[in-house]
This record gives C-alpha cells, structure tokens and sequence, in this order.
C-alpha cells in the first residue's frame, strides 16, 4: 500500500517536543537546593536508625509484628499458612503448651529425656523379642529397663537431678541392645509384617469359634429341656389317668361352640408344640385384657402334644377365655398334592440338605433346622382355611409375652390390606434384600430389594380379605418356584414377604417389640411394648436365655404348680 506525502506511519510517531518528558528522579534531585537535599537526607537516616532500634526490641522475631491495617494483617495469616516451616513450628508449640513439657525435656542433652525415650522403645522391642521367642534377649532388655526406670525415680526423689555417671553408662548399654536388636532384625517392616500374620491367624480362629458357637447354640435352641419333657410325660399320665379331665375339657356347652365361631369375639391362634410356652402367651393375654371373657384361643400342636396340652388347659383356669385345641394330623386336606413343603418332604435332595446335611457344606447350620420344615411352623398361611367361618384374627407366635391389652387390635383399619404387621426396616438389615436373593432373574423382576421387612409373631389378619386376593395361593407359587433353595433358605419369614407383598398394613411400633432373644433391646420400648418377642435362638424357656430378659416371660409361669415343681427345678 503507498501511503500518500504528508502522512507519517503512527507506529515511527516521535513527540514533537522533547522537554514534556517527566524528568527522571536524579535530574530532579539535582535541580533541587543543596540545603533542602541535606535535610532529607538527615531525615531519612534517623528514619532507618530508629527502624532498627525497633527490630531489635521485638520479643520474637519469628512472630509477625501487631498492626492496625486489617489487610497487613490478612497477609500477614496468610503468608504464615502457606508456610510450613511456620506451620511446623506452631504445631510444635501447641504440643509443648498441652503437655505442660519443660525445658529439660526438651532439652537435646537431657539425660532424663533420653532415658524415657529408650524405656518405650525398649518395651516395643521386648514385645517383639517375646513374639520372635528370644527369652534372653527379652530379659536382657527387661534388665535395662528397670535400671533406667530407677535412676529417674531416685532422680525424682532427689528434686529431678539426674546422676550423670549413672545415667550415661545405662543409655550406652541399653544403646548396644537396640542395636543388637537391628542384628535380629527387629525392625518396624517385619514387626508390621508378623503382626499382619498373627491378625490374619486370629481373625481365622474367631471365626471359627463363632461358627462353632453358632453351631452349639442352635443345638442348644433346637432340643427339648428335661423339664419340657418331664411336664409331657405327667400331663399325658394326668389325662389319661383322669375321665373328669377328659370330660370337662371335651364336653362342650352349644353356647362355647358357639362362641369358637363368633365373629364379635376377639380370636387369637397359635401354633406350637411347646405347652409351657402357649400358657405364657394364653396367661399374658388373658391377665392383661380389659374384657378377658370375650377371648377366644385356637391352639394347634402336633400328635405328640395333643393329649398333654389338652390335660394342662383342662386343669388350669384363664380368667373365663375360651381355649380350642386341634391338633396338625386331623388336617387331612393338608397333604403333599397340596402343600409344596409337604410334596418338597418327600424329595431326597430336601432331605439330604435339612436332615443329613449332606448338601452344600457352605451352607450355615441355621438354614439346614428341620423345624422350617415343620407344618406347624408353616400352619400359618392356612388360617383362613382352618378358621373358614372367622373373618379377623390374631396371630401370635410362642415366644411372645403380652403387656397390654390387645383388643384395639381387632378395631384397627387395615385399610384394604390383609395383614397387619410391625416392620422391620429401621435399618439395612431388615430390608428384603437380607432374606430375598435378588440374583434371581426371579425375584429381581418382581421385588424391590429395599422394601421394607416385617416381623411375624404378632399380626392382625383380615381373613375376608386374605381369601379375595388369594394370598395361599401366592404362597403356593412361590414354595413351589423355591424347591431349589435358589429364591430364600431360612424358614417362613421370606415366603410371607413375597406372599404379603404389597398387602401389609404398617401398626405402630409398641405393638410388637422384637430381640428380646438374641440382642439388646432398648428399656423404654419394652417399658411401652404390648407384645415382647424372643425371636431368636435365646428363648427365655432356655438355660441359654438372655437372664435379663426372663424376667418378663417368668412373671407368667405359676412354678408353684405341682407338676412344674416336680419337673423344674428353680
């Protein structure tokens, strides 16, 4: 591009006149009188003098200067942040201004500083020397470490002055054993390395003592006390021995029949096999309700029991309620073409994995119990057909204490829910995912794993409602998709959450406090509880029984009964 004549390229631009500069700072000093220079000159050498006077007074110069100017200040934190040998040095202060420490132990030559300091190292090198069994060694430094622990001591004695001639032969001595101690290498990379060891081999020992204690435990929780027994044997020698008995217990008036069936009463079932139990749970809730002569009781046991548990409700009295007792073997409608824990029986591999214990050994003993086998114990998703005439009950299991009346129970709105039932899902633990393998393309596609559990053992049953929706049937298709153990392995609970699912009605809490049979269970919910449960393998009827708890189940066993004092003995 040709730039036209006359026009100047900005870039070579120059002021046109020179003498507009500012003057630099020697020219203008020069231009300046001599005696106005002489006097700034005086002025700032006794600026600079005093400036140092200061600096020398400061009682620590490491600490910054105090100051008015929030921002000097500001910089001033700042700069000692980001420093780390001031960070250093403050942390070390704080230490020395917590444990009160004194220049002598501070000090680098203190001879008593140095004593304590070889007595905690020689204390780790003789609990390493023990694990390695080098005895003499151990005694060696033992030896040493009581001599160096009674020098401070008469130094303490004589106003903390340390013997010097003592004190310097005691750390050379015990300096050659710390190094003798390296020989053997004693260092921290193998202490860390054995100690890792000996963790590990501890870790596999408890272990196994806690499957061991597992394994006696449900062992001690599956057999049957002497007392228990002894207590059949009398009751079956009673009844048979007895025609009055037999008489008042069979020969029932039209209007208690009547009654059995009498939806205006309040009706209760339980189904065990354990007669002392039953009459806890008859007696809590007798004792405790407000109108105990509109309680109605459904008892069912087994063949074994039968006549026993007849005899013990025919000789005693429960404040005027009513108590029905069937056994499981007049339920001839319960049979394997219909019930696939029955048909699941007759298979031998389910015989093998809960009887023989010939499956898979990874499995825990408390999955292989018999007794999740038993149809007492299964009984439960057949309440409608047992009680077809009755349209709301009360299931309670055997290991339960009353507290409270229960008869609001029967006035709860369940609103349009079969069931209702206490969850269990304050924490993880009582999720569905715990009981459930949801693994199984199965039951991953039709349940929440973070669903909420709930506890059997006090549920209230619309049984209109049950019949409706089928619930026995769903019951069924999931027994009969489980005879694998590939959905659930323990018990009940897991085929009721799936049975129940969706159905369930939440009750209050103090309903039904839960743990009373394996944990620690806070006193201010069994203070306010109705029902107290012993879920768990420390049952109160057990010598294994958690002794603080026995006392609420014991409050309602008469041991002065002739037949309990024959057969327990207090």
């Amino acid at each position: 591009m040709v730039r036209p004549a006359g026009l100047l390229d900005p870039t070579t631009r120059r002021r046109p006149f020179l003498d507009q500069r500012r003057p630099s700072f020697r020219r203008r000093w020069q231009q300046r009188p001599l005696w106005a220079r002489l006097l700034l000159s005086l002025l700032l050498a006794l600026a600079c003098a005093l400036l140092l006077l200061g600096l020398a007074g400061s009682p620590d110069p490491s600490s910054p200067p105090a100051t008015d100017d929030p921002s000097r200040s500001a910089h001033a934190d700042a700069d000692a942040v980001s420093s780390p040998l001031l960070r250093q040095r403050s942390y070390l202060e704080v230490i020395t201004d917590t444990h009160n420490m004194t220049d002598e132990m501070l000090s680098a030559h203190s001879l008593s500083r140095q004593l304590m300091d070889q007595i905690s190292l020689a204390k780790t090198y003789i609990t390493v020397a023990k694990e390695a069994n080098n005895l003499q060694f151990v005694a060696e430094l033992g030896s040493l470490v009581r001599r160096e622990q009674s020098i401070l001591a008469r130094a303490a004695a004589n106003g903390g002055t340390v013997v010097k001639e003592d004190a310097e032969k005691a750390i050379r001595d015990m300096a050659v054993l710390f190094y003798q101690a390296q020989q053997f290498r004693y260092d921290s990379a193998v202490t860390i390395l054995k100690l890792k060891g000996q963790i590990l081999s501890l870790e596999e020992k408890s272990k196994a003592e806690a499957d061991k204690s597992t394994k006696y435990g449900q062992i001690a929780a599956e057999e049957l006390p002497k007392g228990l027994y002894c207590l059949g044997v009398r009751l079956t020698m009673e009844w048979f021995n007895s025609a009055e008995l037999q008489r008042k217990f069979l020969d029932r008036s039209p209007a208690v029949q009547s009654n059995l069936r009498d939806n205006s009463l309040y009706h209760y079932c339980v189904f065990s096999d354990n007669i002392i139990a039953v009459s806890v749970v008859v007696n809590s809730t007798t004792l405790n309700s407000k109108h105990p002569e509109k309680i109605v009781f459904h008892l069912v046991t087994d063949e074994v029991n039968y006549d026993p548990m007849r005899a013990w409700f025919a000789l005693n009295d429960y404040r005027g309620a009513i108590v029905e007792i069937q056994k499981v073997e007049d339920f001839t409608w319960l049979n394997a073409s219909y019930v696939p824990v029955l048909k699941q029986l007759q298979d031998a591999a389910t015989q093998n994995f809960y009887f023989s214990g010939s499956g898979n050994r990874g499995t825990p003993i408390k999955f292989r119990n018999p007794k999740y086998l038993s149809m007492l114990n299964h009984l439960r998703f057949y309440i409608p057909e047992i009680y077809p005439e009755l349209h709301k009950v009360v299931f309670l299991d055997d290991d339960i204490v009353v507290q409270k009346d229960l008869s609001d129970l029967f006035t709860i709105n369940l609103n349009g829910n079969v069931m209702g039932a206490v969850e269990t899902c304050m924490e993880t633990f009582h999720r569905f995912h715990k009981y459930l393998n949801h693994s199984h393309p199965l039951i991953r596609a039709h349940f929440d794993p973070d669903a909420c559990g709930w506890a059997f053992g006090m549920n209230v049953l619309d049984l209109v409602e049950w019949r409706n929706k089928n619930v026995t049937g769903i019951y069924h298709y999931w027994q009969e998709r489980n005879a694998d153990h590939t959905l659930w392995k323990l018990g009940s609970l897991p085929p009721g959450l799936l049975a129940f699912y969706g159905l369930v009605e939440a009750l209050n809490p103090k309903w039904h406090v839960l743990g009373l049979g394996y944990t620690t269970v806070d006193p201010d919910a069994i203070k306010e509880g109705a029902v107290l449960h012993y879920n768990g393998n420390l049952k109160p009827w057990l010598k294994i029984g958690m002794e603080k708890y026995k006392g609420f189940w014991d409050n309602y066993v008469d041991y002065s009964h002739p037949l309990l004092q024959r057969c327990f003995m207090r």
